[in-house]
């Protein structure tokens, strides 16, 4: 059984692997045996990040750049490559969220979001596709969100990306089964992150209103994504692709 989640001598980027939830899929990827590269822009985080990581035994290095620009993100690519030898999972993790109602938004603060939430999962995807093929297979993980299936009315941008995340992926899932590498997509509830503070204060309420929507009784945690990382992440999930699982506690299926 332990051979299902093995991952020693693979090699996993993390964007948005700085904090969060980002930083703790990395952290279960590394548990189960990967070599981590965390991505982000902070260079701050990152240090703080990669110490958190290596201090539970972790082999990690740390690349920098801006996840929406093409050519930064296949320098980072290139960069691990360079570092560990090569590219077995790619965690497309960076986001972003401008909070604010739909009749609002200006077009810089609409392409913003789109260039950081979908264009650099698609970019990074693109990079890591020839080194996964290289070793005979991969894994792509992406992150949706619960806004991929559910209207939130302050999030236009953020809702239309992460829908488009889980379509990207399900395209990636066709177009490189041939190549042994399979794409899913994770979509987080509500999980208690720097990302969601900002709502909490927006909206009067919420904390409880979640809680009470949801199932299990309580706000999501970033290390709720550790184990669905290993298993996206290893050979347990070989015949899984294309597919997009919430986890959220069952936010998503309660009704009201």
């Amino acid at each position: 059984m332990s051979q299902l989640f093995d991952l020693s001598q693979k090699v996993a980027l993390v964007t948005g692997g700085n904090g969060g939830i980002g930083l703790a899929m990395a952290k279960g990827l590394a548990d189960a045996g990967a070599k981590i590269a965390i991505a982000g822009r902070d260079e701050g985080k990152l240090a703080d990040a990669a110490g958190t990581l290596k201090a539970s035994g972790a082999d990690v290095m740390t690349v920098s750049g801006d996840a929406a620009d093409r050519d930064a993100v296949f320098a980072m690519v290139d960069r691990v490559v360079e570092h560990f030898g090569r590219l077995d999972i790619l965690v497309a993790n960076a986001g972003m969220n401008t909070r604010k109602p739909p009749q609002d938004f200006t077009a810089d603060e609409w392409q913003r979001v789109l260039d950081v939430n979908l264009n650099g999962p698609f970019f990074a995807a693109q990079a890591a596709y020839p080194h996964m093929k290289a070793v005979g297979g991969g894994k792509v993980i992406t992150t949706g969100s619960m806004a991929s299936i559910l209207g939130i009315p302050k999030a236009a941008a953020y809702s239309a990306t992460k829908g488009g995340i889980v379509q990207m992926t399900r395209v990636l899932a066709t177009a490189w089964a041939a190549d042994n590498i399979q794409a899913n997509a994770i979509l987080p509830g509500w999980i208690d992150t720097a990302l969601t503070k900002q709502a909490r204060k927006d909206i009067s309420g919420l904390e409880q209103r979640v809680n009470d929507r949801t199932p299990v009784g309580r706000w999501g945690v970033p290390e709720d994504f550790a184990g669905i990382a290993v298993f996206l992440a290893s050979p347990a999930s070989d015949f899984v692709t294309g597919t997009a699982i919430p986890v959220d506690g069952g936010y998503s299926i309660q009704a009201g």
